[in-house]
């Protein structure tokens, strides 16, 4: 028994189609399917991604799927979102951004957007779009020990799965300890020391963002095996 772990279609129909005949074909039982966020992006296709999302055809495995960065810079535009202003969007991708995103989505789709947990938890695996503290935030293996210790701890996970970077990856934190120090006016300094089990940080790939290549993995939740795939197709040119 399998789960199937997927990020960042970014509206590429022809891309997520991909993926699920490979999951299809795989003759592994896949149980469960978590989309990892960036489900939309600048491209016409965006609306039938969802709609798509939302109608799982007979035998495919049902779908939980969270809140990605440009689902969240989709909301803040229509004032449904944390802040104001689009402005992460803007300096990244310039005013013109602003428009090409919003017309890719009709409002009749916000409310389910709206309604997109922000992450999963199952067994001790942690399955989020950015980190446990931000959509935005991109975990890579170049991203420091501790940052990533603090990610997994905040929630109490031994392995978070994320999709922000883009990057597929398997990153194996082994052994180590934590201390840390309390002191205060009237008490003798207390001191902590954890130490820590085996945890690991693993980037699921992108499904939609390069054309003709859409990667995935299937996770073993028993055996917490790993099988990256890799799935050419066929690509729709168009978008941005």
């Amino acid at each position: 028994m399998y789960w199937a772990i997927a990020s960042g279609i970014e509206g590429n129909l022809a891309a997520y189609e991909a993926v699920l005949a490979d999951i299809r074909q795989s003759h592994q039982r896949v149980e469960q399917l978590y989309l990892l966020g960036d489900l939309i992006g600048p491209q016409p296709d965006s609306a039938k991604v969802l709609d798509r999302i939302q109608t799982p055809q007979t035998g495919e495995p049902p779908i939980a799927a969270c809140l990605g960065w440009w689902e969240e810079q989709l909301l803040i535009l229509h004032g449904l979102g944390r802040s104001g202003e689009p402005t992460l969007l803007i300096e990244r991708y310039g005013k013109p951004m602003v428009k090409i995103l919003w017309d890719a989505v009709p409002r009749s789709q916000l409310e389910w957007i709206r309604h997109l947990e922000f992450g999963f938890v199952e067994l001790d695996c942690l399955f989020i779009h950015g980190s446990s503290i931000a959509v935005e935030e991109a975990l890579t293996p170049d991203t420091p020990v501790i940052t990533l210790l603090d990610r997994l701890h905040r929630l109490e996970v031994n392995q978070l799965f994320c999709g922000r970077s883009g990057q597929a990856f398997e990153y194996h934190l082994t052994q180590g300890s934590l201390q840390d120090t309390v002191t205060t006016l009237d008490q003798p300094t207390v001191e902590h020391k954890v130490k820590l089990q085996p945890k690991r940080i693993v980037g699921v790939g992108n499904v939609g963002h390069h054309l003709g290549q859409a990667t995935y993995l299937l996770l073993n939740p028993n055996s917490n095996e790993l099988r990256f795939r890799t799935v050419n197709y066929k690509a729709k040119e168009g978008g941005v």
